[in-house]
């Protein structure tokens, strides 16, 4: 059975709770991502989805360069370490209804595991697998 570890996205994109949306924003915008982890110190807080920035920010018209993560992160509930089974991470997304479970080795944060991670390691001819694999930059 593969484990987390081999399938997650690894090196994740860490900001600190002062970072704004901005900066999130354009971090995702530049390595093509989707989501970046909110560390304070060396504790896992949160996590905020370019989904976030849309619905907390610009649908409530607060100013992006003044809209810090600690504001507008979804706290971290559940995670995953690198040697759970990839089953057991798909239990535990179902069980939470979310998307995305950061993999974190020791507290420190190795990567992340999404739906679309989870697709192209166990359904390899999946509409998901194919647009997870697909060229981020097409539309």
């Amino acid at each position: 059975m593969k484990t987390v570890g081999e399938i997650m996205t690894p090196g994740p994109l860490v900001l600190g709770p002062d970072a704004t949306a901005i900066d999130a924003a354009r971090a995702m915008r530049d390595i093509n991502i989707g989501s970046v982890l909110v560390v304070d110190g060396d504790e896992l807080v949160g996590i905020v989805t370019d989904r976030d920035i849309v619905l907390r920010v610009i649908a409530e018209n607060v100013a992006p360069g003044s809209a810090m993560l600690s504001s507008i992160s979804t706290p971290i509930d559940v995670v995953a370490a690198p040697e759970d089974s990839v089953g057991d991470v798909v239990r535990l997304m179902r069980e939470r209804a979310v998307r995305r479970v950061p993999v974190v080795d020791g507290g420190v944060p190795v990567g992340i595991v999404s739906i679309g991670d989870l697709a192209m390691a166990q359904d390899h001819g999946s509409v998901l697998a194919d647009i997870s694999a697909a060229d981020p930059d097409r539309l």
